[in-house]
Protein backbone atom coordinates (compact mmCIF):
# COMPACT_ATOMS: atom_id res chain seq x y z
CA UNK A 1 0.00 0.00 0.00
CA UNK A 2 1.75 3.37 -0.93
CA UNK A 3 1.71 5.90 2.09
CA UNK A 4 1.33 9.49 1.88
CA UNK A 5 3.53 12.50 1.02
CA UNK A 6 2.65 15.89 2.52
CA UNK A 7 3.99 19.03 0.92
CA UNK A 8 4.00 21.56 4.10
CA UNK A 9 4.80 25.00 4.30
CA UNK A 10 7.16 25.84 6.96
CA UNK A 11 6.55 29.89 7.44
CA UNK A 12 9.25 32.36 6.43
CA UNK A 13 11.66 31.72 9.66
CA UNK A 14 10.04 32.12 12.78
CA UNK A 15 9.27 28.83 13.81
CA UNK A 16 6.31 30.00 15.77
CA UNK A 17 4.58 30.93 12.16
CA UNK A 18 4.52 27.10 11.58
CA UNK A 19 0.48 26.04 10.94
CA UNK A 20 -1.03 24.17 13.74
CA UNK A 21 -1.84 21.11 10.92
CA UNK A 22 1.54 21.28 9.36
CA UNK A 23 3.20 21.21 13.46
CA UNK A 24 0.88 17.82 13.45
CA UNK A 25 2.10 16.32 10.01
CA UNK A 26 5.53 16.47 11.46
CA UNK A 27 4.69 14.56 14.42
CA UNK A 28 3.78 11.68 12.36
CA UNK A 29 6.36 11.31 9.66
CA UNK A 30 8.24 8.81 8.67
CA UNK A 31 10.47 11.00 6.94
CA UNK A 32 10.92 14.57 6.41
CA UNK A 33 12.33 16.33 3.61
CA UNK A 34 13.76 19.99 4.34
CA UNK A 35 15.22 22.80 2.68
CA UNK A 36 18.17 25.31 4.04
CA UNK A 37 16.26 28.27 4.71
CA UNK A 38 13.81 26.36 8.40
CA UNK A 39 15.03 27.00 11.66
CA UNK A 40 16.61 23.66 13.01
CA UNK A 41 13.75 23.94 15.80
CA UNK A 42 11.05 22.83 13.55
CA UNK A 43 12.69 19.46 13.27
CA UNK A 44 12.37 18.83 17.32
CA UNK A 45 8.87 18.14 15.81
CA UNK A 46 9.78 15.27 14.22
CA UNK A 47 9.56 11.77 16.01
CA UNK A 48 12.82 10.51 16.96
CA UNK A 49 12.97 7.65 14.72
CA UNK A 50 11.87 9.09 11.61
CA UNK A 51 14.46 9.61 9.19
CA UNK A 52 15.16 13.68 8.17
CA UNK A 53 16.90 14.16 4.71
CA UNK A 54 18.41 17.88 3.65
CA UNK A 55 17.61 18.71 0.44
CA UNK A 56 18.43 21.91 0.20
CA UNK A 57 20.66 24.62 -1.83
CA UNK A 58 23.33 26.23 0.25
CA UNK A 59 26.77 27.70 -1.13
CA UNK A 60 25.71 26.98 -4.75
CA UNK A 61 25.60 23.10 -4.00
CA UNK A 62 22.19 21.77 -4.25
CA UNK A 63 21.98 18.39 -2.43
CA UNK A 64 19.54 17.10 -4.34
CA UNK A 65 18.35 18.44 -7.95
CA UNK A 66 14.32 19.07 -8.01
CA UNK A 67 14.05 15.78 -10.36
CA UNK A 68 15.88 13.65 -7.56
CA UNK A 69 13.47 15.55 -5.10
CA UNK A 70 10.87 14.16 -7.36
CA UNK A 71 11.83 11.10 -7.28
CA UNK A 72 12.38 10.65 -3.69
CA UNK A 73 9.01 11.31 -2.99
CA UNK A 74 7.72 8.94 -4.95
CA UNK A 75 9.84 6.13 -3.74
CA UNK A 76 9.07 6.93 -0.60
CA UNK A 77 5.72 7.40 -0.84
CA UNK A 78 5.47 3.98 -2.60
CA UNK A 79 7.10 2.73 0.49
CA UNK A 80 4.45 2.85 2.76
CA UNK A 81 5.80 5.67 4.09
CA UNK A 82 4.20 9.07 5.92
CA UNK A 83 6.45 11.34 4.09
CA UNK A 84 6.84 15.07 4.90
CA UNK A 85 8.91 17.72 2.45
CA UNK A 86 9.01 20.25 4.73
CA UNK A 87 9.25 23.63 2.57
CA UNK A 88 10.36 27.57 3.47
CA UNK A 89 7.41 29.68 3.52
CA UNK A 90 4.56 28.20 1.16
CA UNK A 91 4.91 25.20 -1.09
CA UNK A 92 3.15 26.89 -4.10
CA UNK A 93 4.87 30.37 -3.76
CA UNK A 94 7.71 30.38 -5.76
CA UNK A 95 8.54 26.51 -3.85
CA UNK A 96 8.34 24.56 -6.65
CA UNK A 97 5.92 22.54 -4.54
CA UNK A 98 3.69 22.33 -7.84
CA UNK A 99 6.30 20.24 -9.66
CA UNK A 100 6.48 18.12 -7.01
CA UNK A 101 3.01 18.04 -6.37
CA UNK A 102 2.83 16.79 -9.97
CA UNK A 103 5.27 14.48 -10.01
CA UNK A 104 3.27 12.66 -6.84
CA UNK A 105 -0.02 12.72 -9.15
CA UNK A 106 1.27 11.28 -12.04
CA UNK A 107 2.65 8.16 -10.22
CA UNK A 108 -0.58 7.99 -8.13
CA UNK A 109 0.89 8.85 -4.87
CA UNK A 110 -1.68 9.82 -2.41
CA UNK A 111 -0.51 14.02 -0.75
CA UNK A 112 -1.80 16.95 0.49
CA UNK A 113 -0.81 20.65 0.39
CA UNK A 114 -0.32 21.91 3.46
CA UNK A 115 -0.24 25.73 3.46
CA UNK A 116 2.17 28.00 4.80
CA UNK A 117 3.07 32.02 5.79
CA UNK A 118 5.01 32.72 2.77
CA UNK A 119 7.71 35.37 3.33
CA UNK A 120 5.81 38.03 0.72
CA UNK A 121 3.55 38.78 3.16
CA UNK A 122 5.67 37.63 6.90
CA UNK A 123 8.88 39.63 5.86
CA UNK A 124 6.99 43.22 5.18
CA UNK A 125 4.51 42.68 8.55
CA UNK A 126 7.79 41.68 10.63
CA UNK A 127 9.66 44.95 8.93
CA UNK A 128 6.02 47.32 10.19
CA UNK A 129 5.39 47.12 6.58
CA UNK A 130 1.24 46.24 5.61
CA UNK A 131 1.28 45.14 2.16
CA UNK A 132 -2.17 47.24 1.23
CA UNK A 133 -3.48 50.77 3.82
CA UNK A 134 -6.62 52.57 2.75
CA UNK A 135 -5.25 55.65 0.95
CA UNK A 136 -1.42 54.57 -0.27
CA UNK A 137 -2.70 50.79 -1.79
CA UNK A 138 -5.51 48.88 -2.54
CA UNK A 139 -3.36 45.88 -3.90
CA UNK A 140 -0.05 44.19 -3.92
CA UNK A 141 1.80 41.82 -6.39
CA UNK A 142 4.43 39.23 -5.56
CA UNK A 143 7.22 38.68 -8.57
CA UNK A 144 10.08 36.34 -8.37
CA UNK A 145 13.16 38.61 -9.35
CA UNK A 146 15.27 34.98 -10.15
CA UNK A 147 13.63 33.30 -13.22
CA UNK A 148 14.21 30.17 -14.66
CA UNK A 149 17.68 30.87 -16.57
CA UNK A 150 16.65 28.72 -19.38
CA UNK A 151 14.35 31.67 -20.61
CA UNK A 152 15.66 34.15 -23.93
CA UNK A 153 13.41 36.74 -22.01
CA UNK A 154 11.20 37.77 -19.05
CA UNK A 155 7.90 36.63 -18.64
CA UNK A 156 7.91 39.75 -16.01
CA UNK A 157 5.67 42.72 -17.27
CA UNK A 158 7.87 45.20 -15.76
CA UNK A 159 6.07 47.87 -17.91
CA UNK A 160 2.67 46.59 -16.58
CA UNK A 161 3.82 46.64 -12.99
CA UNK A 162 5.73 49.87 -12.92
CA UNK A 163 2.12 51.20 -13.32
CA UNK A 164 -0.15 49.45 -10.92
CA UNK A 165 0.05 51.76 -8.44
CA UNK A 166 0.10 48.90 -6.08
CA UNK A 167 2.85 47.81 -3.64
CA UNK A 168 5.16 45.30 -5.34
CA UNK A 169 6.97 42.60 -3.73
CA UNK A 170 10.30 41.05 -4.99
CA UNK A 171 11.54 37.90 -3.67
CA UNK A 172 14.92 36.08 -4.47
CA UNK A 173 15.97 39.09 -6.57
CA UNK A 174 19.01 40.46 -4.55
CA UNK A 175 21.76 40.28 -7.48
CA UNK A 176 19.35 41.54 -10.29
CA UNK A 177 17.81 44.53 -8.09
CA UNK A 178 18.92 47.47 -8.89
CA UNK A 179 18.34 46.04 -12.92
CA UNK A 180 14.95 45.49 -12.13
CA UNK A 181 14.69 48.94 -10.08
CA UNK A 182 15.71 50.79 -12.95
CA UNK A 183 13.67 48.96 -15.11
CA UNK A 184 10.81 50.16 -13.16
CA UNK A 185 11.74 53.40 -12.93
CA UNK A 186 12.70 53.18 -16.96
CA UNK A 187 8.83 51.86 -17.46
CA UNK A 188 7.42 55.20 -15.37
CA UNK A 189 7.44 54.38 -12.03
CA UNK A 190 8.88 57.68 -10.13
CA UNK A 191 12.03 57.49 -8.86
CA UNK A 192 11.27 58.38 -5.85
CA UNK A 193 8.63 55.60 -5.36
CA UNK A 194 10.01 54.32 -1.10
CA UNK A 195 11.47 50.61 -1.26
CA UNK A 196 11.88 48.84 1.57
CA UNK A 197 14.93 45.73 1.56
CA UNK A 198 14.06 43.12 4.48
CA UNK A 199 16.78 40.66 5.13
CA UNK A 200 16.13 37.66 6.78
CA UNK A 201 12.58 38.23 7.52
CA UNK A 202 10.83 37.29 10.37
CA UNK A 203 14.31 35.27 12.09
CA UNK A 204 16.47 36.85 15.01
CA UNK A 205 19.02 38.40 12.45
CA UNK A 206 16.33 40.73 10.82
CA UNK A 207 17.82 43.49 9.26
CA UNK A 208 16.03 46.19 7.49
CA UNK A 209 16.86 49.44 5.58
CA UNK A 210 14.54 52.02 3.28
CA UNK A 211 15.31 54.40 0.53
CA UNK A 212 13.72 54.64 -3.11
CA UNK A 213 14.03 53.33 -6.42
CA UNK A 214 17.84 55.77 -6.70
CA UNK A 215 19.14 54.58 -4.13
CA UNK A 216 17.86 51.91 -2.13
CA UNK A 217 20.20 49.24 -3.29
CA UNK A 218 23.51 50.96 -2.53
CA UNK A 219 21.82 52.21 0.74
CA UNK A 220 21.46 48.17 1.10
CA UNK A 221 24.94 47.17 -0.22
CA UNK A 222 26.41 49.65 2.33
CA UNK A 223 24.49 47.96 5.02
CA UNK A 224 26.04 44.35 4.18
CA UNK A 225 22.83 43.27 3.29
CA UNK A 226 23.09 39.73 1.57
CA UNK A 227 20.19 37.03 0.16
CA UNK A 228 17.69 36.16 1.21
CA UNK A 229 15.92 39.86 0.74
CA UNK A 230 12.77 40.86 0.22
CA UNK A 231 11.74 44.30 -1.50
CA UNK A 232 8.86 46.02 -0.62
CA UNK A 233 8.33 49.03 -3.59
CA UNK A 234 5.66 51.20 -2.62
CA UNK A 235 4.00 54.39 -0.60
CA UNK A 236 3.75 51.66 2.13
CA UNK A 237 6.84 51.29 2.46
CA UNK A 238 7.04 54.57 4.25
CA UNK A 239 5.01 53.19 7.05
CA UNK A 240 8.12 51.52 8.47
CA UNK A 241 9.09 54.52 10.64
CA UNK A 242 5.62 54.72 13.00
CA UNK A 243 5.10 50.83 12.78
CA UNK A 244 8.49 48.92 13.09
CA UNK A 245 7.94 46.49 16.18
CA UNK A 246 9.58 43.69 15.73
CA UNK A 247 13.23 44.77 15.36
CA UNK A 248 12.56 47.39 18.26
CA UNK A 249 11.75 44.97 21.46
CA UNK A 250 14.17 45.27 23.90
CA UNK A 251 16.72 42.27 23.45
CA UNK A 252 16.48 42.54 19.55
CA UNK A 253 19.76 41.64 17.82
CA UNK A 254 21.36 39.79 21.18
CA UNK A 255 22.47 36.40 21.21
CA UNK A 256 22.05 34.44 24.68
CA UNK A 257 23.43 31.78 25.79
CA UNK A 258 21.23 29.05 27.84
CA UNK A 259 23.20 26.91 29.98
CA UNK A 260 20.76 25.37 31.86
CA UNK A 261 19.34 21.89 31.52
CA UNK A 262 17.26 21.62 28.36
CA UNK A 263 14.02 20.74 30.69
CA UNK A 264 14.36 23.85 32.56
CA UNK A 265 15.13 26.06 29.24
CA UNK A 266 12.27 26.62 27.52
CA UNK A 267 10.51 29.14 30.03
CA UNK A 268 13.88 31.16 29.91
CA UNK A 269 14.40 30.73 25.67
CA UNK A 270 10.31 31.88 25.70
CA UNK A 271 10.75 34.95 27.27
CA UNK A 272 14.01 35.61 26.12
CA UNK A 273 13.18 35.67 22.07
CA UNK A 274 9.26 37.56 22.98
CA UNK A 275 11.75 40.21 23.97
CA UNK A 276 13.69 39.97 20.15
CA UNK A 277 16.49 37.71 21.41
CA UNK A 278 18.31 34.84 20.05
CA UNK A 279 18.10 32.57 22.35
CA UNK A 280 20.77 29.41 21.83
CA UNK A 281 20.72 26.79 23.83
CA UNK A 282 23.92 24.27 25.18
CA UNK A 283 22.71 23.04 28.30
CA UNK A 284 26.01 22.59 30.19
CA UNK A 285 23.73 19.92 33.33
CA UNK A 286 20.93 17.45 32.56
CA UNK A 287 18.90 16.36 35.34
CA UNK A 288 18.39 12.66 35.38
CA UNK A 289 16.43 10.02 38.42
CA UNK A 290 18.19 8.68 40.88
CA UNK A 291 19.58 5.10 40.61
CA UNK A 292 18.26 4.09 44.44
CA UNK A 293 14.90 5.58 45.33
CA UNK A 294 15.24 3.54 48.41
CA UNK A 295 16.29 6.32 51.14
CA UNK A 296 13.67 9.13 49.42
CA UNK A 297 11.22 6.43 49.55
CA UNK A 298 11.56 5.62 53.28
CA UNK A 299 11.44 9.06 54.11
CA UNK A 300 8.42 10.12 52.07
CA UNK A 301 6.54 6.86 53.46
CA UNK A 302 6.93 8.45 57.17
CA UNK A 303 5.82 11.86 56.38
CA UNK A 304 3.80 12.32 59.67
CA UNK A 305 7.25 12.48 61.36
CA UNK A 306 8.37 15.62 59.93
CA UNK A 307 7.26 19.16 60.92
CA UNK A 308 8.55 20.97 57.70
CA UNK A 309 9.73 20.40 54.10
CA UNK A 310 11.38 22.91 52.28
CA UNK A 311 11.67 22.58 48.48
CA UNK A 312 14.68 24.37 46.59
CA UNK A 313 13.92 24.13 42.73
CA UNK A 314 10.82 22.58 40.65
CA UNK A 315 12.90 19.27 40.02
CA UNK A 316 12.63 18.13 43.82
CA UNK A 317 8.57 19.35 43.87
CA UNK A 318 8.35 17.19 40.58
CA UNK A 319 10.82 14.25 41.77
CA UNK A 320 8.82 13.90 45.19
CA UNK A 321 5.45 13.80 43.57
CA UNK A 322 6.74 11.22 41.01
CA UNK A 323 7.40 8.86 44.08
CA UNK A 324 4.09 9.72 46.00
CA UNK A 325 2.19 8.94 43.29
CA UNK A 326 3.91 5.85 42.72
CA UNK A 327 3.24 4.92 46.29
CA UNK A 328 -0.19 5.39 45.49
CA UNK A 329 -0.19 9.20 47.49
CA UNK A 330 -0.68 12.67 46.49
CA UNK A 331 -0.85 16.10 48.18
CA UNK A 332 -2.77 15.01 51.32
CA UNK A 333 0.54 13.58 52.60
CA UNK A 334 1.73 16.78 53.39
CA UNK A 335 -1.56 17.95 55.46
CA UNK A 336 0.38 18.21 58.63
CA UNK A 337 3.35 19.38 56.97
CA UNK A 338 4.40 22.92 56.89
CA UNK A 339 5.96 23.49 52.97
CA UNK A 340 8.08 25.91 52.22
CA UNK A 341 9.49 26.98 48.77
CA UNK A 342 12.56 28.82 47.62
CA UNK A 343 11.49 30.79 44.78
CA UNK A 344 8.43 31.77 42.63
CA UNK A 345 9.14 28.96 40.07
CA UNK A 346 9.15 25.95 43.17
CA UNK A 347 6.27 28.01 44.67
CA UNK A 348 4.16 27.62 41.27
CA UNK A 349 4.95 24.15 40.81
CA UNK A 350 3.84 22.95 44.48
CA UNK A 351 0.53 25.10 43.63
CA UNK A 352 0.34 22.92 40.49
CA UNK A 353 -0.04 20.43 42.91
CA UNK A 354 -2.22 21.44 44.98
CA UNK A 355 0.04 22.48 47.69
CA UNK A 356 -0.06 26.44 48.61
CA UNK A 357 3.38 27.05 50.35
CA UNK A 358 3.42 28.75 54.06
CA UNK A 359 6.54 30.01 53.65
CA UNK A 360 8.15 31.60 50.64
CA UNK A 361 11.56 33.63 51.10
CA UNK A 362 12.27 37.25 49.62
CA UNK A 363 14.88 36.20 47.65
CA UNK A 364 15.80 32.70 46.45
CA UNK A 365 19.21 32.98 48.19
CA UNK A 366 20.27 30.49 51.12
CA UNK A 367 21.80 33.30 52.92
CA UNK A 368 18.69 35.22 52.66
CA UNK A 369 16.33 32.31 53.61
CA UNK A 370 17.95 31.68 56.90
CA UNK A 371 17.56 34.71 58.03
CA UNK A 372 13.84 34.67 57.07
CA UNK A 373 13.73 31.42 58.97
CA UNK A 374 14.73 33.27 62.08
CA UNK A 375 11.29 34.09 63.14
CA UNK A 376 10.64 30.40 63.91
CA UNK A 377 11.79 27.84 66.74
CA UNK A 378 14.13 25.25 65.20
CA UNK A 379 14.63 23.27 68.07
CA UNK A 380 13.91 19.64 67.99
CA UNK A 381 11.83 20.48 64.70
CA UNK A 382 12.09 17.32 61.63
CA UNK A 383 12.86 19.09 58.87
CA UNK A 384 12.97 17.52 55.35
CA UNK A 385 15.08 19.18 52.50
CA UNK A 386 14.96 16.95 48.89
CA UNK A 387 17.67 18.33 46.91
CA UNK A 388 19.84 17.13 44.34
CA UNK A 389 22.57 14.63 44.73
CA UNK A 390 24.77 17.55 44.88
CA UNK A 391 25.01 21.41 45.91
CA UNK A 392 25.31 23.34 48.54
CA UNK A 393 24.33 22.81 52.21
CA UNK A 394 23.85 26.24 53.41
CA UNK A 395 20.14 25.47 54.78
CA UNK A 396 20.99 22.36 56.15
CA UNK A 397 23.40 23.93 58.24
CA UNK A 398 22.26 26.60 58.90
CA UNK A 399 18.77 24.75 60.42
CA UNK A 400 20.84 22.05 62.09
CA UNK A 401 23.11 24.90 63.32
CA UNK A 402 19.24 26.36 64.83
CA UNK A 403 18.60 23.09 66.88
CA UNK A 404 16.36 21.44 63.76
CA UNK A 405 16.72 17.73 63.08
CA UNK A 406 17.18 17.86 59.33
CA UNK A 407 17.36 15.26 57.01
CA UNK A 408 18.53 16.51 53.08
CA UNK A 409 17.66 13.80 51.31
CA UNK A 410 18.63 13.52 47.09
CA UNK A 411 15.57 13.34 44.47
CA UNK A 412 16.73 13.69 41.53
CA UNK A 413 20.91 14.55 40.22
CA UNK A 414 22.52 16.73 38.37
CA UNK A 415 25.25 15.50 35.86
CA UNK A 416 27.08 17.19 33.35
CA UNK A 417 25.50 17.59 30.19
CA UNK A 418 26.53 15.38 27.33
CA UNK A 419 27.75 15.75 23.68
CA UNK A 420 28.10 19.32 23.78
CA UNK A 421 31.23 20.28 24.15
CA UNK A 422 31.56 21.24 20.16
CA UNK A 423 28.13 22.85 19.95
CA UNK A 424 29.56 25.48 23.17
CA UNK A 425 32.75 25.98 21.07
CA UNK A 426 31.03 26.90 18.03
CA UNK A 427 27.89 28.85 19.59
CA UNK A 428 30.77 31.22 21.28
CA UNK A 429 32.77 31.43 18.39
CA UNK A 430 29.77 32.33 16.41
CA UNK A 431 29.60 35.52 18.70
CA UNK A 432 27.65 35.37 21.91
CA UNK A 433 25.80 38.81 23.87
CA UNK A 434 25.57 37.28 26.93
CA UNK A 435 26.68 34.16 28.42
CA UNK A 436 24.04 32.94 31.19
CA UNK A 437 24.52 31.09 34.53
CA UNK A 438 21.63 29.83 36.41
CA UNK A 439 23.82 27.61 38.90
CA UNK A 440 27.07 26.86 40.09
CA UNK A 441 26.96 23.91 38.45
CA UNK A 442 26.25 25.41 34.93
CA UNK A 443 29.12 27.40 35.33
CA UNK A 444 31.76 24.71 36.63
CA UNK A 445 30.04 21.88 33.80
CA UNK A 446 30.81 25.14 31.04
CA UNK A 447 33.76 25.20 31.61
CA UNK A 448 34.74 21.90 31.84
CA UNK A 449 33.08 21.85 28.32
CA UNK A 450 35.48 24.35 27.13
CA UNK A 451 38.48 22.40 28.93
CA UNK A 452 38.52 25.45 31.00
CA UNK A 453 39.63 27.95 28.66
CA UNK A 454 38.47 31.10 30.09
CA UNK A 455 39.24 33.23 27.15
CA UNK A 456 36.26 31.42 25.31
CA UNK A 457 34.17 33.98 27.35
CA UNK A 458 36.37 36.97 27.31
CA UNK A 459 34.31 38.41 24.51
CA UNK A 460 30.93 37.71 25.61
CA UNK A 461 28.97 39.21 28.95
CA UNK A 462 29.00 36.74 31.51
CA UNK A 463 25.34 37.16 33.52
CA UNK A 464 24.37 35.04 36.78
CA UNK A 465 20.87 34.63 38.26
CA UNK A 466 22.37 35.44 41.70
CA UNK A 467 25.36 35.86 44.31
CA UNK A 468 25.94 32.22 44.62
CA UNK A 469 26.38 31.81 40.67
CA UNK A 470 28.07 34.68 40.68
CA UNK A 471 30.37 33.72 43.62
CA UNK A 472 31.43 30.61 41.41
CA UNK A 473 32.42 32.03 38.17
CA UNK A 474 34.45 34.45 39.89
CA UNK A 475 36.39 31.48 41.73
CA UNK A 476 36.82 29.99 38.51
CA UNK A 477 38.72 33.31 37.21
CA UNK A 478 35.33 34.46 35.23
CA UNK A 479 34.25 38.76 35.32
CA UNK A 480 31.18 38.62 36.13
CA UNK A 481 29.24 41.85 34.30
CA UNK A 482 25.93 41.92 35.87
CA UNK A 483 24.12 39.93 38.32
CA UNK A 484 20.19 39.84 38.77
CA UNK A 485 18.73 41.27 41.51
CA UNK A 486 15.67 39.26 41.80
CA UNK A 487 17.11 35.78 41.69
CA UNK A 488 15.15 34.47 39.08
CA UNK A 489 14.93 33.45 35.28
CA UNK A 490 12.24 36.49 34.91
CA UNK A 491 14.51 38.42 36.95
CA UNK A 492 17.21 37.69 35.14
CA UNK A 493 15.92 38.76 31.73
CA UNK A 494 14.93 41.88 33.07
CA UNK A 495 18.59 42.29 34.11
CA UNK A 496 19.39 41.77 30.53
CA UNK A 497 16.79 44.33 29.38
CA UNK A 498 18.55 46.99 31.80
CA UNK A 499 21.83 46.49 30.58
CA UNK A 500 21.33 46.28 27.15
CA UNK A 501 19.31 49.51 27.87
CA UNK A 502 22.62 51.09 29.85
CA UNK A 503 24.77 50.29 27.84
Amino acid sequence: MPGKVYLVGAGPGDPGLITVKGAERLGRADVVLYDRLLDPALLDLVPESARRVFVGKERDRQAMSQAEINQFLVDEGSAGNVVVRLKGGDPFVFGRGGEEALALARAGIPYEVVPGVTSAVAAPAYAGIPLTHRGLASSFTVVSGSEDPSKANSSVRWDALARTGGTLVVLMGWQPLQTILDTLVKEGMPSNTPVALVQWGTWPRQATVTGNLENAVAIGREAGLRPPVAAVIGKVADLREELAWFDRRPLFGKKVLITRSRTQASQFRALLEELGAQAVEVPSIQTVGLEDYSELDAALSRLVDFRWAIFASVNAVDSVFDRLEKQGRDSRAFGEVTVGAIGPATRAALSRRGIAADFVPSRSVSEVVLAELEKFDWTGIPVLLPAADIGRDTIERGLAARGAKVERIASYRTVPAEGMADKAREALESGIDFVTFTSSSTVTNLLDMLDGDKAALEHSIIACIGPTSAATARELGLDVDLVAPVHTVEGLVDALVEYVARD
